[in-house]
């Protein structure tokens, strides 16, 4: 169909809560969106740091293929075999002893949210149920992910309150705010190792620690949100290996699927016998399809090593960024990127960049996000700093 045609569907049709590229993405490749007109945009966005492995990486579409046509869904009453394949990889990859799938990064932030004060209440007591975040977090979009969000004031939160209570904020990469937010009845801390929306703030290894002592002395949980920083993004398989601190329980999605929608909880033994029989559920949740796929894009990611590429390419892109004109400041860990402009231009640069054959996201007024596939090459990079640099005088 013509871009027109399909623009048409979704003014008439669509609850639009996006402002939409001006094309259709009618096939993925590589680094590459392809547009209905045959035109090749270069994805820095990865779907939204999804496609670690490339777009219809072959290895995720041929699992894809060959799980569908032996069993497309099966209640959780029942076995099978790629969702206990791919829960043994993960948990004997990252350290964990168990692990909860779900459909997304909000529903795997929610059942760890869930657990945390079921742990709470069952272990301390009826009022141990609160949990700490960060401020300029983002978790999610579910009510109680939401309500873990601190973003207070902004679009993201504005007229959904009253939010599900119990949570509070503190500065994030301040260990004495965090230490003056927990109280008697505080059970868990929740934070991203890198602040994705937040603008692509690492947090710091003394910080992580700190959270790591702070919660072991208190009785705590230390939660982590890694569905945007987890499989290879940083430079790490996940970010908490890279800071030498292992939390409690880890969510994650984004990577993980290769494009197909799934998510995970991991916890320790700890966390073990808290969730019994009838105490969470999912439809969907560990779907075979999905678990297929998930396999295969994260055997991908470990057997070529694509987080040590994400380390040794994301250092040469970040400096090459630093390098252009009008940039304030470039934040990296891996390809996880964010790029402060000195002026607030973050959402026009992205649709002119779009215009020129770059994809980007605005995360920030002055600060937008690239996190290419984690297997981008040099020449790619250079490629993006290319259109960086046509692009950028129109607004410096």
């Amino acid at each position: 169909m013509k871009f027109e045609e399909v623009k048409e569907q979704y003014d008439t049709y669509f609850y639009e809560t996006f402002k939409r590229f001006p094309f259709v993405a009618e096939r993925g490749e590589g680094a590459y969106v392809y547009g209905e007109n045959g035109r090749a945009y270069l994805d820095f966005m990865a779907g939204i740091a999804v496609n670690s492995a490339g777009h219809c990486n072959p290895r995720v579409v041929e699992a894809i293929c060959d799980q569908a046509k032996k069993m497309i869904h099966a209640s959780n009453y029942c076995y099978t075999e790629p969702q206990g394949r791919l829960a043994k990889l993960i948990c004997d990859t990252i350290g964990f002893e168990k692990i909860y799938f779900q459909n997304s990064g909000a529903e795997a932030n929610e059942v760890m949210i869930k657990l945390a004060r079921k742990y709470g209440k069952d272990n301390f007591g009826e009022n141990r149920y609160k949990i700490v975040t960060a401020a300029n977090s983002f978790h999610g979009r579910t009510l109680a992910t939401l309500a873990a969000t601190g973003q207070p004031g902004t679009a993201i939160q504005k007229n959904y309150d009253p939010f599900v209570p119990g949570f509070t904020y503190a500065e994030y990469n301040n260990l004495a705010a965090f230490e003056a937010a927990c109280d008697e009845d505080t059970i868990a801390i929740m934070v991203e190792p890198v602040q994705g929306e937040g603008g692509v703030i690492p947090a710091t290894k003394e910080f992580l620690q700190g959270l790591r002592k702070l919660c072991d002395e208190r009785n705590m949980l230390l939660l982590f949100d890694e569905v945007q920083t987890g499989w290879g993004r940083t430079g790490e398989i996940m970010a908490f290996m890279g800071a030498g601190v292992k939390p409690d329980a880890v969510s994650m999605a984004k990577a993980m699927g290769g494009g197909m929608p799934i998510g995970a909880m991991c916890t320790t033994a700890k966390f073990a016998l808290t969730f019994g029989p009838g105490a969470h559920g999912s439809t969907y949740a560990g779907n075979p399809v999905c678990c297929a796929a998930s396999y295969a894009q994260l055997s991908e990611i470990l057997e070529k090593k694509l987080y040590e590429n994400a380390k040794t390419v994301g250092a040469y892109f970040a400096e090459k960024l630093q390098a252009l004109p009008g940039v304030k400041e470039v934040r990296a860990r891996g390809l996880m990127i964010g790029v402060d402009f000195e002026k607030e231009i973050a959402t026009d640069l992205k649709y002119a960049l779009c215009d020129a054959g770059l994809l980007v996201t605005a995360v920030r007024p002055a600060t937008i996000r690239l996190v290419p596939p984690l297997n981008v090459t040099k020449e790619e990079c250079d490629k993006a700093i290319d259109i960086l640099e046509t692009t950028l005088p129109k607004f410096i």
